[in-house]
C-alpha cells in the first residue's frame, strides 16, 4: 500500500506546538523563548539560559542570584546513587550508567509521584544541578580515581570541570564549555526531545522521560555524533591524509552502503548551522593557545570538500569535538556532556507536554500480507527448499 502522506523519519511532519525554541531556517537563527542564541552566548551564562528555558523569561539580577543558590544547594549526589555506580562494570558506557543514575534519583526523589508542573520544575532543577557531579563522580569511579570535593563558589561549567579533573579549571575552557552548554540546551522536536514527550504523554513521570531521552541521545545519528567526529579526526591523523580518507569514506560498497561523514548536514539547517559557527571560533582559539592546529587543519579540508562536493555544512558536533579534545575532556564523555545541557530542554518540553497533554500515538502504513484464512495446525504443510 502506498500513501503519499508518509514521510520517512517523519521529515517535515508537524508533530506539535511549542513555545520553547524556534529554528528559523530562512534567517539561519536559533532562538530560545524569542532570544537569539548568539546573544545568549555573547552575554549570558548557562545558568541564566536554564532559567529562561524553564521559567519562560530572562531573570532579574535577584532572580538569577536566587536561582544560582538553588542550583548550588542541589548539587550533591545521594550516596545511594554513587553506591549503585560503584557496582556497575567499569567498562560500561557512560550513557548507560547515566540512565541508571537518573532512574535511581527518580525513585529517591520526594516528589516522585507528583506530576504537577510545579513539582516537575523542582525535579528539573534538581537534575540539572546534580548531573555534573553524577557524570564526574561516575567517571572517576569507573577509572578507580578518588572523588573530588565540590567548590560551592564555582559556576555550573567550572563545577563540572573541577570535579572531573580535580584541578582548577582554565578560564577559557570554562567559557568554551559554558557556550557549548548553552548551544546544546535545546533544539526543538529533535529525536531525544520527541522521545521524552512521547514518554510523558502517557502521563509517565519526568525521570522516565529523561531516561528515555538519554537512551535516544546515545545513538551516533543524534548525540553520539560528537564522539564519532573526534574518532574520525584521530583516524585521519593529519591534514595531508584527509582528502584520501574522505574519498574512500564516501565510496559506496557492500561494507559501506550508506556513505556519510559524521558532523555534516542537518535536517533543519540547509545553509549552515549557526551553532557550529559560534563554536568554531572557540576551537580555533584553543588550537592557537596550544600551538597545535592538527585538528583544525583536518577540519578545514573536510569542510571545504563537503561543501564543494556535497553541498553540506558542518553541524554543531563538528567543531565541538576537537574543542572538547583540546580541553582534555575524555571522548567517552562527549555525549554525556550533551546530557548535562539538554536536560534543560528535555525538562522544559516535558513540562510543556504535560500542561496540555494528549497521548502521542501516530498511525502507520501496513505493508504485510493481505488477510488470510486460518489453517488448522494439522493441515499446515511447509515446503522445503
Amino acid at each position: 500500500m502506498v500513501d503519499n502522506s508518509y514521510s520517512p523519519g517523519l521529515e517535515g511532519i508537524v508533530a506539535g506546538i511549542s513555545g520553547i525554541s524556534e529554528i528559523d531556517t530562512d534567517k539561519n537563527v536559533l532562538s530560545y523563548r524569542g532570544y537569539n542564541v548568539q546573544d545568549l552566548c555573547d552575554r549570558s551564562s548557562f545558568e541564566e539560559t536554564t532559567y529562561l528555558l524553564l521559567f519562560g523569561e530572562l531573570p532579574t539580577l535577584q532572580q538569577l542570584a536566587d536561582f544560582n543558590e538553588q542550583l548550588k544547594a542541589e548539587r550533591d549526589v545521594p550516596k545511594a546513587v554513587l553506591d549503585v555506580l560503584s557496582n556497575i562494570p567499569t567498562n560500561a558506557e557512560p550513557m548507560d550508567w547515566l540512565k541508571i543514575a537518573v532512574a535511581t534519583m527518580g525513585i529517591m526523589d520526594p516528589l516522585a509521584d507528583d506530576n504537577s508542573s510545579e513539582a516537575n520544575l523542582t525535579k528539573a532543577i534538581r537534575l540539572t544541578a546534580k548531573l555534573p557531579a553524577v557524570l564526574a563522580h561516575g567517571y572517576r569511579i569507573m577509572q578507580s580515581l578518588p572523588p573530588v570535593s565540590s567548590d560551592p563558589s564555582l559556576s555550573h561549567a567550572s563545577h563540572f570541570l573541577q570535579l572531573l579533573t580535580g584541578e582548577k579549571p582554565d578560564p577559557f575552557a570554562v567559557e568554551a564549555l559554558n557556550t557549548t552548554l548553552i548551544l546544546y540546551a535545546e533544539h526543538g522536536f529533535n529525536a531525544s526531545t520527541f522521545c521524552a514527550r512521547v514518554t510523558v504523554s502517557t502521563q509517565s513521570d519526568l525521570h522516565s522521560g529523561v531516561v528515555a531521552a538519554i537512551g535516544t541521545l546515545k545513538g551516533p545519528l543524534h548525540g553520539g555524533a560528537n564522539e564519532e567526529v573526534m574518532k574520525m579526526l584521530l583516524e585521519i591523523g593529519t591534514a595531508d591524509k584527509a582528502r584520501a580518507w574522505i574519498d574512500k569514506r564516501l565510496t559506496k560498497s557492500a561494507d559501506n552502503p550508506r556513505p556519510r561523514v559524521m558532523g555534516f548536514g542537518h535536517r533543519e539547517y540547509k545553509n549552515g548551522d549557526q551553532r557550529a559557527k559560534i563554536v568554531k571560533g572557540y576551537t580555533r582559539a584553543l588550537a592557537d593557545s596550544l600551538g597545535d592546529h592538527r585538528w583544525t587543519d583536518i577540519a578545514d579540508v573536510l569542510e571545504d570538500y563537503m561543501l564543494q562536493e556535497k553541498g553540506l555544512h558542518p553541524n554543531l558536533d563538528f567543531p565541538v569535538s576537537p574543542a572538547y579534545y583540546m580541553m582534555g575532556l575524555p571522548i567517552p564523555l562527549y555525549t554525556p556532556i550533551f546530557v548535562l545541557s539538554r536536560i534543560v530542554g528535555w525538562s522544559a518540553h516535558i513540562i510543556e507536554q504535560l500542561a496540555n497533554n494528549r497521548l502521542i500515538r501516530p498511525t502507520n502504513i501496513y505493508n504485510g500480507p493481505s488477510l488470510k484464512p486460518y489453517v488448522p495446525i494439522s493441515d499446515r504443510v511447509r515446503t522445503t527448499s
